[in-house]
């Protein structure tokens, strides 16, 4: 099982970036195959229907990543309601060909109480690419932020009760529908 997690930030010490490295060392503990592509890292050109940009290294990278995931888990700050531009810039590179059939869990940032509006976004985008919507999503805001923004290790595991149970059951989810493939494909 592969899972791609694509970090929408293009800020440095992103609370949305940490809370995507503690699901991809959570997932690593479960021998889960994880790859995180970091916005941040890696950035890609303005996305325009004239230049696909195919040639840009990242955009080929981020879309052979999509193309393997058998999961794909979805990270943004909240923006004035919505997913960071970045991220919404990222999703325009896919198409259905990169999400039809996955299940993909929804994360945001926010500096409020919690960003259910850019949820609801990625969520709307997911459908439209024919993904799997999980049913759980994370949330952080107010408080909840700082244990993310605290100076800890690279590869420390921070997640609360919520955000293991969530991602627990998105992992079950992808090993669900792709055991389901297996079958029919055999």
């Amino acid at each position: 099982m592969k899972i791609v997690i694509l970090s929408g930030s293009n800020r440095k010490k992103a609370t949305s970036t940490a809370l995507a490295k503690s699901l991809e060392h959570q997932m690593r503990r479960q021998f889960v195959d994880v790859s995180l592509f970091d916005l941040y890292e890696k950035p890609l050109p303005f996305y325009s229907p004239d230049d696909a940009s195919t040639r840009h290294e990242g955009v080929r990278e981020l879309q052979r990543l999509l193309m393997e995931a058998d999961g794909i888990i979805l990270t943004t700050p909240e923006y004035h309601g919505g997913m960071s531009g970045v991220l919404k810039n990222a999703l325009d590179y896919a198409s259905q060909v990169h999400f039809t059939g996955k299940p993909v869990l929804s994360v945001s940032s926010a500096g409020g109480a919690v960003g259910v509006s850019s949820l609801q976004q990625l969520q709307t985008t997911v459908r439209n690419l024919h993904g799997i919507n999980s049913p759980e999503w994370i949330s952080l805001g107010g408080t909840q932020r700082a244990m993310y923004e605290a100076d800890v290790p690279d590869d420390a595991v921070i997640l609360d009760y919520r955000a293991k149970e969530a991602l627990t059951r998105f992992v079950d989810l992808v090993r669900t529908i792709r055991a389901r493939e297996d079958m029919i494909s055999s």
